[in-house]
């Protein structure tokens, strides 16, 4: 699937017109935290691991099949506000490596609810993404961390299959590179070796995001040392790109990652500094704000950002109003 098959907002800017959607991740705040009387729709319902033991499979089932529903009420209220890009949540399915999917009690109904969100999205041109958690690292040189990083990306990969979701990087599945271990070269090595490893479900919507330590790893080296080795595309964060620029420029760098998309449109991610927003010195600078200031720069890119802002939904439609006002609607 590629960008032609997306329905998107178009602008015009000093001449140069520009095809982009906005998305943002996982929480609906209007849904997720609704008027009274009205039910919750999520799909992060989840457990600690102690009740995971005590209730075992039969809770874990339900608890998933009540946020694949909502999965498909999330897509279908994303719709009706014209929003055709989202990051779908890495909890949908609690303790997920714990055991087999088909294990589960309601596993038909899991898997009937979860091809027809799929099917939704692609009868309306929406592209559904993923971002696995942090402690996902195939740089790694533990034989144990790297089994259970496999195995939460091959959930996740089963999932999106399930969903029918495209195996392209339309539908990726995004995660960091990780850490060095104190040697850059073993951890990259690591990383593009173990890449392939990875069954074709993952291998196929994989996709790396620079860092915001000036220690890990810059657009620039993700270019050098991951796309140019093993093919794996790039997905540019503008927020994180501020604390290391790998001696490149914000334009220079967006425009390095965009061009490992091929024909698929680039992923970018936007936040800004909640510091900066709050005024206040003793919030970490890497931390994502509320809300929006700025209107995100494209840098004469047609791009899917993906708005990493804590209020969701609300700072894409504020999103959508700074860029009203910064660019004039195309007829």
């Amino acid at each position: 699937m590629t960008d032609q098959t997306q329905r998107d907002t178009i602008y015009t800017s000093q001449g140069v017109t520009m095809n982009y959607n906005l998305g943002y991740a996982c929480i609906n705040m209007a849904l997720s935290y609704p008027e009274k009387g009205k039910e919750r729709i999520t799909t992060n319902r989840g457990m600690i691991k102690r009740t995971f033991q005590q209730k075992g499979l039969p809770y874990a089932s339900a608890l998933t099949l009540q946020n694949t529903k909502d999965l498909l009420q999330i897509l279908q209220w994303n719709e009706q506000h014209g929003i055709k890009f989202y990051r779908m949540s890495s909890d949908l399915i609690p303790w997920a490596s714990e055991y087999d999917l088909k294990d589960l009690p309601d596993f038909d109904a899991i898997e009937e609810a979860l091809y027809e969100a799929g099917l939704y999205a692609a009868e309306h041109n929406m592209r559904i993404t993923t971002h696995p958690g942090h402690f996902n690292k195939l740089t790694s040189p533990n034989p144990d961390v790297i089994k259970r990083t496999t195995r939460d990306l091959e959930i996740h990969g089963e999932i999106f299959d399930l969903m029918c979701l495209p195996r392209t990087h339309f539908a990726k599945i995004n995660i960091h590179v990780g850490a060095t271990y104190n040697d850059r070269r073993m951890a990259l090595d690591n990383f593009c070796k173990n890449f392939e490893r990875l069954p074709e479900s993952v291998r196929s919507r994989l996709t790396v995001e620079n860092d915001d330590k000036a220690s890990l790893y810059s657009t620039k080296e993700l270019y050098d040392e991951v796309y140019s080795r093993i093919g794996v595309p790039i997905v540019f964060d503008y927020h994180h790109h501020k604390f290391c620029t790998g001696d490149q420029t914000e334009y220079e760098a967006v425009h390095l990652a965009a061009s490992t998309w091929g024909d698929i449109r680039p992923v970018v991610h936007y936040s800004e500094s909640r510091a900066d927003e709050h005024n206040d010195a003793s919030i970490k600078p890497q931390a994502h704000s509320d809300s929006y200031v700025n209107a995100i720069d494209f840098h004469g890119l047609d791009l899917d950002v993906m708005l990493e802002a804590k209020h969701k939904e609300i700072a894409l439609f504020k999103m959508r109003e700074l860029l009203k006002n910064n660019l004039t609607i195309a007829a």
